[in-house]
């Protein structure tokens, strides 16, 4: 598991391979990725947008800003906590993601938090980030 805490605001990230949509033959490799964003501070924040780097294991960096995630944009008050899954193909067997959302208190002051940059591997190819 991969972990950032930004503003009491702590965001967990575990990738995970799924071979059964991969395929080397057609050099598609598909990972999920769950994300846990856990409110530990004291003000209500809500998630406006995000914005990830993806590199694969040839160097390519892709880009992508967004609304919200998984077509959401949840409010967490203090304690509160908000999962979702979604999922990144590459044209590689590794590659990595990283990114941030920007946040908004309830008094409107945005600010970004950081998602911990995470390694997409194959099951052949285990490694961690420092």
């Amino acid at each position: 598991m991969y972990r950032a805490v930004t503003r009491q605001i702590e965001v967990t990230v575990e990738p995970n391979f799924l071979p059964e949509r991969s395929s080397l033959e057609k050099r598609q490799f598909f990972w999920s990725y769950t994300v846990v964003i856990t409110n530990a501070g004291a003000e209500t924040v809500q998630l406006k947008t995000r914005h990830w780097l993806i590199t694969d294991a040839s160097g390519r960096l892709q880009e992508f800003r967004g609304e919200g995630v998984v077509g959401e944009q949840p409010v967490l008050a203090p304690g509160e906590r908000f999962e979702y899954t979604s999922g990144v193909p590459l044209p590689t067997a590794s590659g990595f993601m990283e990114g941030s959302y920007q946040m908004v208190t309830d008094s409107g002051e945005p600010f970004d938090i950081d998602v911990p940059a995470f390694s997409l591997d194959g099951p052949d190819n285990k490694r961690t980030l420092n």
